[in-house]
């Protein structure tokens, strides 16, 4: 299946530090280039615990306004651009959106936040 950069796929993502895992929404926050040719892709995790998404490091999905409707989410979520994977693209069970240009620029701030980039 192919992936672009700012799909909202659900996916298994295994726990840190513990046996196990489950299947969740992710945003593919890896390049495009890099999603044709690898057979891994880069994900920011996506949760339903929306009591961080003021930091920096996250962002808020609303799922009642355009933007936040097209990422396919059931709830208001958030992006966390500090819970990074890459997993193997084989493990995505599906696209269920994808976030709008408007969107990933401030995810894109997210990543630089979480990840000490200028």
């Amino acid at each position: 299946m192919p992936l672009r950069r700012g799909d909202v796929i659900l996916t298994f993502v295994a726990n840190v530090g513990q046996p196990g895992g489950k299947v969740r929404p992710a945003r593919v926050v890896q390049a495009d280039h890099n999603n044709a040719r690898l057979q891994e892709t880069i994900i920011a995790a996506i949760t339903s615990n929306t009591s961080h998404a003021q930091e920096v490091t996250q962002l808020l999905v609303d799922i009642s306004t355009p933007d936040g409707a097209a990422s396919g989410l059931l709830h208001n979520s958030a992006v966390r651009g500090d819970r990074l994977h890459s997993i193997p693209q084989a493990d995505v069970r599906r696209v269920i959106g994808h976030l709008p240009d408007a969107l990933m620029a401030k995810v894109n701030a997210c990543l630089k936040a979480a990840l000490g980039l200028s």
